[in-house]
């Protein structure tokens, strides 16, 4: 993905969820002026961490003695309750000079537990405030230390490339020289080198995919990155295995067994499905339920979800075709359901008289 792409992603995931994302990518392609960028969009504190400098005493602050226990001051950078939303970037990270200092930070990327909140040794980061890193691939051109599988796991890896066309637009609403801006338009390829090997070896486990679960349950990204995305969570392989099973699930019809018994996991593709689909959904469902019309309550009123999510003209035919079936004509015209309902059931009677 490019620049301007990064930011898409980096915004919703900042916003909505508590991920860590890393953004990788070669030096100068503009990283860090994304990140911050993106801080000043959502209104953020922006506070950075270069780790390539920091020790651990940087980190997890100064012991001192308070009676006979033991305490850990809290560092200077180290956002309190009181301190505006703050973004801090983690840049360098793989840079760390010493194996105590990457191990430290460890814990501070790592997305906080259900119920908890994100720590660093003893000091733990109010909700409202969120992490961000930022490191150079490991392709042998930088002196970078390489990431362990743990750790990898632990965040959602962005990778970033140049783009001509996205460093035109910002260079030309920074006002860059016009020499520079025309000579680039006639030498594309003097920008940084495009297709470098960045591939840090991710691979899909249990806590990626509650990650990705994490994703597309929160945020919503441009169908064009998705596949990139989860690439950066799961590794390639397992990213395309998914998104195409996922593309071909949305081309088969919602059963009616899933409309009565899974309504919560089905809501979004019956709302998407085109009328052909729909009109197999439908006509499933009014088969099923006249071999099977006794509904448990939660499948009543998952029915009646279903006849509300339906275009007025649909839901006309399926309720014409439901009271024609004892058991459920019941079950749907109890007064609970007539905001719902009432409508078809009016038009039905006037088609009747």
């Amino acid at each position: 993905m490019n620049v301007e792409q990064m930011k898409t992603v980096l915004r919703e995931i900042l916003t909505k969820t508590d991920l860590t994302p890393c953004v990788v990518g070669h030096r100068g392609v503009g990283k860090t002026a994304g990140i911050l960028q993106v801080c000043r969009e959502i209104g953020r504190r922006y506070v950075p961490l270069r780790l390539g400098q920091m020790e651990v005493g940087d980190l997890v602050g100064v012991p001192y003695r308070q009676g006979e226990v033991m305490h850990w001051s809290r560092p200077s950078w180290w956002p309190t309750e009181n301190d505006p939303e703050t973004v801090i970037h983690c840049d360098e990270l793989n840079r760390a000079q010493q194996e105590d200092t990457l191990q430290a930070i460890f814990q501070f990327v790592e997305p906080p537990a259900e119920g908890q909140r994100r720590a660093l040794h003893t000091h733990q980061l109010d909700p409202k405030h969120k992490v961000v890193v930022a490191i150079n691939p490991p392709d042998g051109t930088y002196q970078v230390a390489t990431l362990d599988r743990a750790l990898l796991d632990r965040m959602v890896l962005l990778y970033v490339e140049t783009d001509y066309q996205c460093w035109a637009r910002y260079a030309k609403a920074k006002s860059f020289d016009d020499g520079v801006q025309q000579f680039l338009s006639a030498n594309p390829n003097l920008l940084a080198r495009q297709g470098s090997a960045m591939d840090l070896q991710v691979e899909p486990t249990e806590r990626a995919w509650e990650m990705v679960s994490t994703l597309r349950r929160r945020c919503r990204f441009p169908a064009e990155l998705e596949m990139e995305i989860y690439a950066g969570v799961v590794g390639k392989e397992a990213a395309i295995m998914f998104l195409r099973w996922c593309t071909e699930q949305q081309e088969r019809p919602v059963t009616a067994r899933q409309v009565l018994d899974s309504w919560e996991a089905v809501a979004g593709r019956i709302q998407a499905q085109r009328d052909d689909l729909q009109a197999v959904t439908l006509n499933d469902l009014v088969t099923t339920l006249e071999v099977a019309p006794q509904l448990a309550p939660t499948q009543e009123q998952n029915l009646v979800r279903y006849i509300g999510a339906l275009p007025r003209d649909m839901r006309f035919g399926l309720v014409k075709a439901l009271v024609k079936i004892p058991a459920v004509a019941e079950a749907i015209t109890q007064d609970k359901y007539d905001e719902i309902v009432f409508d078809a059931i009016a038009e039905i009677s006037r088609e009747a008289s």
